[in-house]
Formats: structure tokens, sequence, C-alpha cells
């Protein structure tokens, strides 16, 4: 789960999935934190206690909400990076991530393309960006991790759908195909409020909730995995492994599940 800006309805969406177990990278803009003075807004006191003291992420939507496309690229940069600088002074934590903020990097204008876009996010250690669209029902990770595509926005009609088939695939398939499944949800809190429509919130979580196959991870989580299996060292044969990374990794190979903790070499014969 991915949801967007400061809104004062994070803390009851924060609340409902908590009670089912699931996880969300909330993606913010620091210039908009209230100080009190707007009940719109989240406070850095709402914040600390029902976004991070939940076990969720905070993540980068850029200090003032505008698309990096548009923007000339030291503009950019100091968009994303006065934002990443002011949460981790707040919070006390590393940030990484971020969603697009605005229009993102579907229009382009100010000598900025899409590669320059990329190219300063990694600068600024930036490990991932996510898009805004682009529904589906692929459940696929990212091959560009500064260009993430979510499944789907709540409000997308066959969003229930999408998450049936998901649940199918993982029943059925997982295993023969041996490829990992992602669902992956965004949008904004609010939507909940104009739409009236806080159900269809717990009908998601009670369809995704509760699977013993499933982790319940947010979005640094998943990063951070999957460049950890990524980086396994392998013997010619593939019967030995190496685990250099800090993250105990879980392998299936020729039938079983081998778990390579972190600094260690197993074999798989």
């Amino acid at each position: 789960l991915s949801y967007d800006d400061d809104c004062r309805q994070n803390i009851r969406f924060a609340e409902v999935i908590g009670r089912y177990g699931l996880k969300c990278t909330f993606n913010l803009n620091s210039a908009y934190i209230s100080d009190g003075s707007d009940d719109s807004c989240l406070s850095e006191s709402d914040i600390a206690q029902y976004i991070i003291g939940g076990g969720h992420e905070i993540a980068l939507h850029g200090a003032h909400h505008v698309a990096p496309g548009k923007e000339r690229p030291i503009d950019g940069i100091r968009e994303m990076l006065e934002c990443r600088i002011e949460l981790e002074r707040r919070f006390g934590t590393i940030v990484r991530g971020m969603a697009y903020p605005d229009s993102g990097i579907n229009c382009f204008a100010n000598n900025t393309d899409y590669p320059t876009v990329k190219r300063y996010l990694e600068d600024l250690d930036i490990a991932y960006a996510r898009i805004a669209g682009g529904d589906n029902d692929r459940f696929e990770l990212p091959c560009d991790w500064h260009r993430w595509t979510p499944t789907a926005h709540h409000i997308n009609p066959k969003v229930l759908e999408y998450i049936d088939n998901f649940n199918s695939r993982c029943e059925h398939d997982y295993i023969a195909d041996n490829t990992p499944l992602l669902f992956y949800l965004w949008g904004h809190s609010y939507e909940f409020d104009e739409n009236d429509n806080w159900d269809l919130l717990e009908q998601i979580c009670m369809k995704l909730s509760g699977k013993s196959d499933t982790w319940y991870a947010t979005n640094i989580e998943i990063y951070n995995y999957v460049t950890a299996y990524n980086s396994l060292v392998f013997s010619a044969d593939g019967t030995i492994i190496h685990n250099p990374t800090a993250t105990a990794v879980w392998v299936y190979t020729d039938g079983k599940t081998v778990k390579a903790e972190p600094g260690q070499t197993v074999r798989c014969e």
C-alpha cells in the first residue's frame, strides 16, 4: 500500500489497515506538516504516533508537491533533498523512497527528462520512486525501481477482482512458477471521505489479510529484500549459495526452500 499527502484521513486509514495486519508507505510533503494551526494536515506527533508508531514507512512526496518532470533539474533536486532532510531530521529515521507528486514523470518541461530525473534521484540515494496510474493485474515487481508501477488505485472498479486474481495465483501458481507476485495499491486516504466509501477499504483489507503465504511489507522492505536476493552469489552448478548481505534470504530450488542467513554459505544438494 502506498498513500500520498499529509491529510488527516491518514490516521483513520492507518488504524483500519493496522487492525488487519497490513502495512503502508505514506508519502509526505515536508512543508505541509502541520504545526497545529492547520487541522486538515498531519502534525509531527500524528506522524510519529499513527504512521511510524504503527510500523509503517514514511517516504518523500516532494517538499511542496511539485512534479519533478516540470521543474528544472536544480529545482527538482532542491525539492526532493529538502523533503528528505526535513523528514529525517524530524523523525530520526533514514528515508530512501518516494512517490512522484502531481503529474510526476508523465510530462516534461524546463529541459527535464526521465533519465535526468532518475539520475539525480539516484545521486540523492533515493532507492525507488512510485508513479501514478498504469493499473493492471500482472502483479509484477519493477524492472526499474524509479518507475515503480502500482497494481491499481483503490477507485479502480476492478480492484476487488484484481485482489481475487492475486489470491488465486498465490494459491495455485506460485510454487509452480517460482515467480514473486506483488499486489500494490495506491491512492489518497481523503478519497474515502470524498466518496463516502470507507467500507471499500474494509473490503480490500478483508480480502488481502490473513494469508499465510503473503508477506505484508512496506515499499522499502520490498526493495531491501529484492536487493538482498539479487546480491546472492551462486556456484557454477547452483548447489552452493553465499549470502553476503545483512538480510536473511529464502531460496526455492530443486523442490525445497533453503534459508541463507546473513553472511552464510549454504549447500542445496
